[in-house]
């Protein structure tokens, strides 16, 4: 492609650098406006100096992408309504033989749920519950953290839902669900272990000692809290707000309930009071009557005796006919609690159905984002009660970030630059030999890491490939299955390198009780030699 006009060159890059700067550094204090009004801003200034037409603009937005997206997004949001992940938590804690085996665990078990249900998603659920498994078992949170996130990153390249680079390559490539699964799934697995591996020996004696000489603070968390964890809501970094009306039924409820007990305790006070009256009146007048004759007292005595007994059976009617109530009402309430919680064994059981109706439609290679946004209409109907509460957890934000960046992106497409770079790097990157695959892998790596995994994709997906059909359609596969797998799992880098890492370090900061701060050096120290390792290993094993 050749190089636009000057102008157009100069303003487009200085429109990209702004979407770059606020996507890497969406804090900047000069312009503080965060990552989704960055990539708005990009896409703005794209159009506004004239490098994209607004229909141009428009064209640039992938439909199908920002479908699988939504889509998979509210599956999951209603997985984690039916407990799958506190299933998966409660396998990690099933027949635990201490720190090593804990922290495979957290490694397969974040590999898995990240393949299945995003790599965000599975950060976001699982890096609470990862905290109190480390303080139940008196141990240091780090290592455990480090293998959430990295696994997390590495299992989410298996599946092209695993995490958003891999929905823009499945779309863009047109490879078949099934076909990318058993391309990538080998360099996966062995990757998910080595990473392990890594973990243990480079944290070996830190596991073998407790919790207390790294951080003395807090107590151990008992079991029942550890298994009746809720989790935290599943989306995608975003905060769901809470909604009116069900605050104010709750509110309703707990009056309804608490205004009983206390008209009681108000209607029982003046008739204590009488009672203490009625007591002293008798005491005094008892006391008065001490210096009768011992025969009125036995006359007395007799008297009251006959009275109880008479008095006895009038009040024991009295008395069964709560007890029998009460009785008929437990009894009732029993019923009621049975049928919900049948119904919702049903509900739960028709969720599972449905997610894996959608995996096998995507692994029959259905139209990915249909098949996708069908599940979560589905779920929808399924639940059969007002979606909005679900409906708002879905992290609209990440999808105008998207819409924006299409578009951004694509302007600097426009430019020529991307182009031009491509050809000067083109000759060295063939995926024929290994010399190639080796610098086609490095520049992917380090853009990924400098330019964020996305825009990356887009920028390298279409050149990457079509360099590699020149050479035979089976290479052009495997560019794009290497570009799947290059782009995650350089996320493992640093700190900064994918969302999830992010995410992981948020959630354990502000974990309450909890807390605990990763460090962008403590993450570096371990991400560097893992990148580089599974990412070596998994060339060799992507087909």
């Amino acid at each position: 492609m050749a190089m636009a006009s000057s102008v157009k060159v100069v303003l487009g890059s200085i429109a990209f650098a702004i979407f770059w700067m606020l996507a890497v550094f969406p804090a900047v204090p000069f312009l503080p406006i965060g990552r989704t009004a960055g990539s708005l801003l990009g896409a703005m200034l794209m159009v506004v100096f004239r490098v994209l037409t607004p229909d141009q603009a428009y064209a640039a937005i992938d439909l199908p992408i920002l479908g699988l997206l939504f889509g998979t997004m509210v599956v999951s949001i209603y997985l984690e309504r039916a407990d799958m992940f506190k299933y998966l938590g409660k396998l990690l804690l099933w027949k635990s033989q201490g720190a090593k085996d804990l922290i495979c665990r957290v490694c397969l078990i974040s590999a898995i749920s990240s393949a299945l249900f995003t790599n965000d998603t599975s950060c976001v659920v699982l890096t609470e519950f990862v905290l109190k498994v480390a303080r139940q078992h008196n141990l240091p949170p780090h290592p455990f953290l480090l293998a959430l996130a990295s696994s997390a990153n590495i299992g989410s390249a298996a599946t092209p839902i695993g995490n958003p680079q891999n929905l823009v390559i499945a779309v863009q490539s047109n490879i078949p669900f099934g076909k990318f699964v058993v391309g990538i799934f080998p360099a996966m697995l062995v990757g998910v272990c080595v990473n392990a591996l890594l973990l243990l020996c480079m944290y070996w004696k830190l596991l073998s000692i407790q919790k207390d000489v790294e951080d003395a603070t807090g107590d151990v968390v008992a079991e029942e809290d550890v298994s009746s964890h809720r989790f935290s809501p599943a989306t995608l970094s975003h905060c769901a707000s809470f909604n009116s009306d069900e605050l104010n039924s709750r509110l309703e409820a707990r009056s309804v309930l608490v205004s009983p007990v206390v008209e009681n305790l108000r209607n029982r006070v003046p008739s204590t009071e009488a009672e203490i009256k009625r007591v002293s009146s008798t005491g005094a007048f008892e006391s008065a009557r001490s210096s009768s004759a011992s025969k009125t007292e036995e006359t007395n005595d007799v008297a009251s005796q006959k009275k109880e007994e008479t008095v006895a059976p009038k009040r024991t009617p009295s008395k069964e006919k709560p007890r029998d109530t009460c009785t008929a009402t437990e009894a009732l309430e029993g019923k009621e609690t049975m049928t919900t919680k049948w119904r919702r064994m049903l509900w739960k059981s028709g969720v599972y159905l449905v997610t894996i109706g959608m995996l096998i439609a995507l692994l029959l290679g259905l139209n990915m984002s249909w098949c996708a946004i069908t599940a979560a209409l589905a779920l929808v109907v399924l639940d059969f009660k007002d979606a909005r509460p679900s409906l708002e957890k879905v992290s609209y934000s990440l999808l105008i970030f998207f819409c924006g960046m299409f578009i951004t992106v694509d302007g600097f497409n426009k430019t020529g630059i991307p182009s031009a770079l491509w050809d000067f790097m083109e000759p060295h990157a063939k995926i024929d030999h290994v010399g190639g695959i080796a610098v086609l892998a490095v520049t992917i790596l380090l853009l990924s890491n400098v330019a964020s995994n996305v825009p990356t994709v887009l920028l390298l997906g279409g050149r990457v490939a079509a360099s590699a059909a020149l050479i035979s359609v089976a290479d052009e596969k495997k560019a794009w299955l290497l570009l799947a797998w290059v782009s995650t799992v350089a996320g493992n880098l640093s700190l900064l390198g994918s969302a999830a890492n992010l995410i992981v370090c948020e959630q354990a900061r502000q974990a309450p009780h909890l807390a605990y701060n990763l460090s962008f050096w403590s993450h570096l120290k371990f991400g560097v030699p893992s990148t580089i390792i599974v990412t070596a290993i998994g060339l060799t094993l992507i087909r």
